[in-house]
């Protein structure tokens, strides 16, 4: 029945789909989609169709097409376009593992998602843990969010219990006095802080001592905190979720602000998709890059042994 399916507002559309409200009603004029009902307060309400295909949208924008070009498209044709631009994955997950984790969040099964990555965990190692179960597990993570078929508290209810797993091995570690110092945060607008926990669980083991800010920084309180906390490397990570046309202005913004000798390091998905050079910045990749980036910047400094 009509009455009964589930309508979304729009500040829930914008919230799930890091389309802004502006957006929203600037395509509703000029492309005629979407095409959101009204409730009795005339407040627009849109389908849950509708909401599929704005997601599959703003996935296909981030990798760099245009709205105009992907609006008259059908979800199915828009998610198949997706398939072809975002893989092949260089990173695989054993298919059992993966449908596994999606069905215990599909479950809400808080415990048991706790468990399963608790044991993979005490099995590979953090390190061995990060690349190649956390890296993929991720994206199947994401992607399944972007086709509809995770809700948002369900993607969240992950990242919770994978910030858990990872804090509790990068505290169980001796806390490290070796170089670098590395601050860890993100920009104003990315959210997603997961990718500076990777970090930190790959680099701690290897003696770097690492400074993490959480995410949103704006850029003048980075440049004072890399000077307060005389570090050597700023790492910064952007994820699926941030929009790629800025991620290049971010960090040109940011390398102009910071001393020269501080080093600036970027990974997440959206660098991989940076097709441009970037003077003074490090792009990592991948995050199996991380090691080596860390190896490259003791030997270029003179501290190739440090720890």
């Amino acid at each position: 029945m009509e009455g009964t399916e589930t309508r979304f507002n729009i500040s829930a559309v914008e919230r799930e789909t890091g389309l802004s409200k502006d957006v929203l009603r600037i395509w509703e004029r000029r492309y005629g989609f979407p095409h959101p009902g009204r409730d009795e307060n005339a407040e627009r309400q849109y389908s849950a169709d509708e909401l599929a295909k704005l997601r599959a949208i703003k996935r296909l924008m981030d990798t760099g097409l245009r709205p105009g070009k992907l609006i008259p498209q059908s979800l199915a044709d828009l998610n198949a376009l997706a398939e072809k631009r975002v893989h092949p994955r260089r990173d695989t997950l054993a298919p059992a593992m993966e449908r596994d984790v999606l069905t215990l969040l599909k479950a809400h099964d808080a415990a048991g998602l706790h468990a399963t990555l608790a044991n993979l965990l005490l099995r590979q190692g953090i390190q061995r843990f990060v690349l190649e179960t956390v890296a993929p597990l991720n994206r199947a993570v994401g992607e399944s969010w972007m086709r509809g078929e995770l809700q948002v508290f369900e993607e969240h209810l992950y990242t919770e219990q994978l910030q858990l797993t990872l804090r509790g091995a990068i505290n169980a570690f001796p806390r490290p006095s070796g170089a670098p110092r590395i601050l860890l945060t993100t920009v104003p607008g990315e959210q997603h802080g997961i990718g500076l926990l990777m970090v930190e669980a790959l680099l701690s083991p290897e003696g770097a001592y690492c400074i993490s800010l959480g995410t949103q920084t704006p850029f003048e309180d980075i440049r004072k905190a890399a000077l307060a906390h005389k570090v050597q490397v700023v790492a910064l990570s952007f994820s699926m979720a941030f929009p790629l046309r800025q991620v290049g202005d971010a960090l040109a913004t940011l390398r102009r602000q910071l001393p020269p000798a501080v080093a600036l390091w970027a990974g997440g998905e959206m660098t991989r998709r940076l097709r441009k050079h970037l003077s003074g910045v490090q792009i990592i990749h991948e995050i199996g890059e991380t090691l080596s980036t860390l190896k490259n910047w003791r030997a270029d400094s003179g501290q190739g042994g440090a720890r």
